[in-house]
């Protein structure tokens, strides 16, 4: 069919040329023809009239037919150019013709279509190679499955995944894979969350996160389904925090035990001397009260940390967000604060959790307050379908915004540095967001908490 073709194309182009040979004879055939008539007319010798003849016949033919490779040369460079061009070979060029002639404008303007095309196909060629090398080594299963939910490419995490090669997995269906499920041809593109055991980790029912999309390769419609071991992730992230909580435990737990085994000691060696000095009493009851208050900020330190890992579970029930403003608000009782008129507003949220969580910002804007001599202000606002209620305070601001929520730091004396990561563990638990941050206009910083409203807005 191919070479069929290209032999019609060749005809067609050959007709071509005949044709603009056949109007270069008939152009120069009336012009001969009287040039004839006048020199057989005329008083000439016989021998004159046939020389002048042949050299005039002769020239109108050679003339006419030289037109033919001067329009067949150019039809054949473009035609191999073509071809290259739909063969994906940029390494040929047309000849560079001198002057501004169509002819000249046509070779130059296919020369740039080459380079353009070479430089497109060589990026594609890059970008594929880049593609190729980051789906082989990234520890995520990549899964592509054409119309018929046949696989039709994996990368080294899925083969790892199924146990198997990529040879043998090329060309099976979804359901022979196991991965039916996955796809769910019938829904909508997605992410969703399961719990199953493969074949390339059989010791463990893992939870995978899977998410399917739709994309076109060469016109034709293509599922792409990446699956993402979630168990692992989690495993790394609550070793971590294990960690973390290992060496906070450890270093106040080791900041109270030390004083109370040096006093332990100094009283057991006071007890231990014969005769005890007269005023022994004083140092026994002197030292026990500093074992007595060491033991009592441990006791205080563990039940804060009590409370942080055992905060229940929000009760929703509608709350008026004007009267819990300002009800938190005139519980202070150090510096007045100045609540900013809002929206008549009733959610639906856990009272006694949000309350907590405004008295921890209020409380800590106050200090804030004290410190740096100037005052708080609270309010709220609708902001779409949110609920944002902020705190101001005038202090001197942040300096360490780094470890405001992490448990246990605090920079206040007598602290135990569980109010903000509580107040944010609330906070999430309404499906909302809290955050601190400095003033961008003035001195002081801000808390700002952002609550769903659920749908259950009353004005």
């Amino acid at each position: 069919m191919a070479r069929d073709s290209r032999t019609d194309a060749r005809v067609r182009r050959l007709t071509f040329v005949r044709r603009i040979v056949g109007m270069a004879l008939l152009a120069g055939l009336p012009a001969l023809i009287v040039a004839l008539v006048l020199l057989w007319s005329g008083p000439y010798s016989s021998q004159t009239q046939w020389t002048l003849t042949i050299l005039m016949t002769g020239c109108w033919l050679g003339i006419s037919l030289a037109l033919r490779p001067r329009v067949e040369i150019p039809l054949h460079t473009l035609s191999n150019l073509l071809s290259a061009l739909r063969e994906g070979d940029y390494s040929l060029r047309a000849r560079a013709t001198r002057g501004d002639d169509p002819l000249g404008e046509v070779m130059r303007e296919a020369n740039l279509l080459i380079n353009t095309l070479r430089e497109q196909r060589l990026d594609a060629l890059e970008a594929t190679t880049l593609l190729r090398k980051v789906m082989e080594e990234i520890d995520v299963a990549v899964f592509a499955f054409d119309v018929s939910e046949r696989l039709r490419l994996v990368n080294r995490a899925g083969e790892r995944l199924l146990a198997q090669p990529a040879e043998r997995l090329l060309g099976s269906t979804a359901a022979e894979l196991g991965l039916g499920s996955c796809l769910q041809s019938g829904s909508h593109p997605g992410e969703r969350v399961f719990e199953r055991t493969f074949l390339g980790e059989p010791d463990v029912t893992a939870r995978w996160g899977v998410s399917r999309s739709d994309f076109r390769q060469g016109g034709l419609p293509m599922q792409l389904l990446v699956i993402t071991n979630l168990s692992r992730a989690l495993r790394e992230e609550e070793l971590k925090a294990w960690q973390r909580l290992v060496r906070v435990l450890g270093h106040e737990i080791n900041n109270s035990l030390a004083p109370i085994k040096s006093m332990a000691g100094s009283l057991e060696k006071l007890l231990g001397r014969a005769p005890r000095p007269a005023d022994w009493e004083e140092d026994m009851q002197r030292g026990l009260r500093v074992i007595g208050g060491r033991a009592e900020a441990l006791s205080r330190f563990t039940g804060a940390y009590a409370r942080l890992a055992r905060l229940p579970k929000p009760t929703f029930q509608p709350l008026e967000v004007g009267p819990w403003v300002r009800r938190v608000a005139g519980l202070e009782t150090r510096l007045p604060v100045a609540v900013l008129p809002g929206p008549d507003m009733i959610i639906s949220a856990d009272g006694d959790q949000l309350e907590q969580l405004l008295i921890n910002l209020v409380r800590n804007a106050v200090d804030a307050s004290l410190e740096g001599g100037g005052g708080v202000r609270v309010g709220w606002k609708k902001n779409g379908a949110n609920l944002e209620v902020w705190v101001e305070d005038d202090g001197p601001g942040i300096s360490n915004p780094g470890n405001l929520f992490v448990p246990f730091f605090t920079t206040k004396p007598g602290g135990v540095g569980i109010g903000l990561i509580l107040s944010r563990q609330i906070a999430e638990a309404h499906g909302g967001t809290l955050s601190l941050k400095n003033r961008l206009s003035g001195q002081g910083a801000e808390a700002r908490l952002i609550l769903p409203l659920r749908g259950e807005l009353i004005h």
